[in-house]
């Protein structure tokens, strides 16, 4: 397993990565296995979505504060309620296949952090189990 942080750039942000993952798994040496992807935090997620138009990232988000307001009347106490509600709801990990020792994603698609609390410094964590 290896580490790796990142620093988000806002409240409420979506992380390409896809290149910290890439590489984490490529030192694993696996041709052919399954990458693990695993935030260490209660207010974030990893999630995989398009990573060429902005756009998306920005729809998605926007999305998301419309499905669980910040301002939801939640009685946690530290204000980070919806942080925490989004986590649970994307995830804190999520499985990549590897084929010829890369990542299998598909065109468009990009290994994200999903920031609710931020800006924060984020560690992701990175397994890869062999086939």
């Amino acid at each position: 397993m290896s580490e790796f942080k990142i620093r988000t750039s806002g409240r409420i942000a979506l992380a390409d990565i896809t290149a910290e993952v890439e590489a984490a798994a490529a030192r694993a040496g696996v041709r052919a296995g399954l990458c693990n992807v695993f935030v260490r935090h209660t207010t974030a997620a990893v999630i995989i979505a398009e990573n060429a138009d902005p756009d998306v990232s920005a729809d998605l988000l926007a999305h998301l504060e419309r499905l669980v307001p910040r301002d939801g009347g939640f009685r946690h106490g530290e204000g980070n309620a919806q942080a925490h509600i989004l986590s649970v709801m994307l995830g804190v990990s999520l499985n990549v296949p590897i084929e010829e020792g890369r990542l299998r994603l598909g065109r468009w698609q990009g290994v994200m952090l999903a920031e609710f609390d931020g800006p924060r410094e984020r560690t992701v964590a990175v397994s890869v189990v062999p086939a």
